[in-house]
């Protein structure tokens, strides 16, 4: 069978839109229709569901999604060690998001370049939603996330849990609507963020990476949303002060992967995953 033919069909069943999955193919809804067509021939069965509403899996086509699924797997993966380069034994395919990347990432192909020589490393930086579909259909082994969405066939664990506080230059530990800094961190927290602070919903300032607002603020003055174990050393030389009555918002890095992935590979991973996050807490770095 035709992998993309699989691929398509996953895609479909991820957003629910022939529409949506033909605008993240970059083919046209009439070639994802002629995919599904194709495959629906060749199984013999009927695996979506048309309507106003989108498109949802028949029977059949839950049942062949994790067949699916595994088609896209074994393929990546397969490819991927026909080109593993001269002295090395196994690819392993690492992503994360882009606020993570700095540093926790390259700690860890450090880590693993150093712990596990053997290892041919792949990384790469995109949205959490196009790494975990990168994970689902076998391109990476694992995403550094924070607060992932749940996936069928994807195991999320747990690798550090975190705060975010708000702190402010301000002694008194009161902050200004004007000075505020609004800082991205993930859909999780804007929407439990909008819903503390309506009033907030516009702020004056807003950056997507949590090292440069820190430097940002530190340097002009004013609040926002930081990890504590990145501000407690600010905290404790009184640079920064926490606002007071301010909520805490959770903000917890895991580690996405497959089901199916292999287990040394995992463990590897991991044992990086939580050597670099010890090391990183250690430190107070972002």
């Amino acid at each position: 069978m035709d992998i993309g033919l699989a691929r398509t069909f996953l895609e479909v069943a991820s957003t629910g839109s022939f529409v949506a999955a033909a605008d993240k193919l970059h083919i046209t809804p009439t070639a994802v229709s002629a995919r599904i067509r194709i495959l629906e021939d060749q199984l013999n069965r009927r695996l979506f569901v048309r309507s106003r509403a989108g498109a949802r899996l028949t029977p059949a086509g839950e049942r062949f999604h994790p067949h699916a699924t595994a088609l896209v797997q074994l393929w990546e993966r397969a490819r991927q060690q026909v080109a593993l380069p001269t002295g090395r034994s196994e690819l392993v395919g690492l992503g994360s998001e882009i606020s993570l990347w700095n540093p926790l990432l390259p700690r860890l192909l450090c880590w693993l370049r150093q712990k596990a020589p053997e290892l041919a490393l792949r990384a790469e930086v995109n949205t959490p939603e196009r790494l975990i579909d990168r994970v689902q259909e076998g391109a990476l082994d694992v995403a550094i996330l924070y607060n992932p969405p749940a996936r069928p066939d994807l195991v999320m664990e747990l690798i550090d849990e975190e705060k975010l506080v708000m702190v402010t230059t301000c002694q008194r530990g009161s902050m200004s609507p004007a000075d505020y800094i609004f800082v991205e961190w993930g859909s999780a927290f804007v929407a439990s963020h909008d819903a503390a602070f309506p009033h907030l919903a516009n702020p004056g300032t807003s950056i997507t990476l949590g090292r440069a607002a820190l430097n940002f603020m530190l340097e002009v003055g004013g609040s926002g949303y930081f990890r504590l174990s990145v501000v407690r050393s600010y905290l404790a030389s009184k640079r920064l002060h926490r606002v007071t009555g301010a909520p805490e918002f959770s903000h917890s890095v895991h580690a996405v992967y497959s089901s199916r992935s292999t287990a040394d590979t995992l463990e590897r991973v991991r044992d990086g995953l939580q050597a670099c996050t010890r090391s990183q807490e250690a430190h107070g770095v972002e």
